[in-house]
């Protein structure tokens, strides 16, 4: 098997970039929920030694220095291109897995081995032209080293224009890139993983390849002993056509402003379990059991902490949100107490099943409503979420999250399309 890992540059930035065209060549940050952290950066901006993650406000002196420009997360227009860019992919090849946002391995089979970078750059060349995104290529026998190719080719460190292919490098050649790469840029494994393989001399991907595989099970896990196999050309992780449904979902937010009063918590927290509904249908699963929790602001020590979770089981399991809405409300008011300032609230569907075959309750009365859900999810998908929604959820919402620098709905709205004179 061939794989091929291809992955939007800057992604959120350049989403931006397609439609705002004056962008090029200016440092720009892409900020998380309330304009809080930095989410994305620019390569001018990562030039300029951001980290991600860095709060918005201790960039301010060096914003004003360099001219960074910082943009709320237009997350709507972020799908629309990432689904644009992945049809484009798609069509190169039967096997697609689309693994994030910004990012999908295809298969490769029966391509000829020496068409392979040509196919990568055609490749670019299109999603470039059709979406305006740019994308680097990474193509290798394994899931682990195909991301690992597109690491180099992003980086600069092997191959050529955007595309590195490791079937085209000899043993000698990748046993010296391997020597150049750090553990940690390895796919899976992480900051607390790579300090762990430090206190025993594996610090380079070619450290990690070359350990002995029995050793690293023993002191780690059966994960990272595929990744090391993986590493070594022998795969261990298959294409996934469909993608797995997830055992849990969560939708948890900030607040714009601090919120003091019982009614408000309940419009944010009916609100998030709306949003997580519609994600449990979408994926035809149903909830057995609901979470919510609140908290105040940890890091404000001039106003009391208070933070409580709750977890209630379900008599039935059930994806409609009337029925969770009103569970998590009923855990609201035992979680809630006046006096403090909550700072942020979410909600959490455990016990997933497959919608398909529901287990059913001979003493529960409830009565589902599937053709109301669906007329719902329909009126949305159309019109925009929040279009029909519960009065639960409330109308003026003076708790909602802040995007004061957040660009037009540019593909998704019809007022805010862009215009051509």
């Amino acid at each position: 098997m061939t794989f091929a890992l291809i992955d939007g540059n800057n992604f959120y930035v350049s989403c931006e970039r397609v439609f705002n065209p004056q962008l090029e060549g200016i440092p720009v940050v892409v900020l998380s929920n309330n304009d809080g952290c930095v989410v994305a950066r620019s390569g001018e901006v990562k030039a300029l030694g951001v980290k991600m993650g860095v709060p918005w406000f201790q960039l301010k002196d060096l914003a004003r220095k360099h001219g960074i420009l910082a943009l709320s997360s237009n997350y709507t227009l972020y799908a629309d291109m990432s689904n644009r860019m992945m049809s484009v992919l798609g069509t190169y090849s039967p096997q697609q897995e689309i693994y994030s946002i910004d990012e999908c391995f295809l298969g490769f089979d029966g391509l000829p081995a020496a068409d392979l970078v040509t196919h990568g750059q055609r490749m670019r060349q299109q999603v470039k032209q059709w979406v305006g995104i740019p994308v680097c290529v990474g193509i290798a026998a394994t899931k682990t080293l195909s991301k690992l190719a597109n690491h180099c080719a992003k980086k600069g460190l092997a191959g050529a224009d955007g595309v590195c292919d490791f079937g085209q490098m000899n043993a000698e050649e990748l046993d010296t890139l391997f020597g150049r790469i750090e553990v940690g840029e390895v796919w899976g494994v992480g900051r607390r993983l790579t300090e762990r393989l430090a206190a025993l001399g594996i610090t380079t991907a070619r450290d990690l390849r070359d350990a002995d595989a029995r050793t690293i099970r023993d002191n780690f896990s059966v994960v990272l002993e595929r990744t090391l196999l993986e590493l070594r050309g022998i795969s261990c992780m298959a294409l996934e056509d469909v993608a797995p449904k997830k055992q849990q979902i969560m939708c948890l937010r900030s607040f714009g402003a601090y919120v003091h009063s019982l009614p408000e918590l309940g419009e944010a927290v009916s609100g998030y379990m709306a949003r997580a509904a519609e994600k449990l249908r979408r994926q035809q699963s149903l909830a057995g059991a609901v979470q919510v929790f609140i908290r105040t602001n940890p890091f404000n020590p001039k106003h009391p902490q208070y933070q409580r979770g709750i977890t209630l089981p379900l008599p039935e399991s059930t994806s409609d949100t009337l029925r969770l809405t009103r569970a998590a409300l009923w855990g609201l008011k035992r979680l809630y107490k006046p006096g403090y300032a909550y700072q942020k609230a979410g909600v959490m569907l455990l016990n997933l099943s497959d919608a398909r075959t529901p287990q059913g309750n001979l003493f529960a009365g409830h009565r589902e409503n599937p053709a109301l859900m669906q007329v719902m999810d329909r009126i949305n998908q159309q019109w925009g979420r929040g279009t029909l929604k519960l009065a639960a959820e409330g109308v003026g919402q003076a708790w909602k999250m802040r995007r004061e620098r957040m660009s037009p709905a540019y593909t998704t709205n019809w007022k805010e399309l862009p215009r051509v004179n």
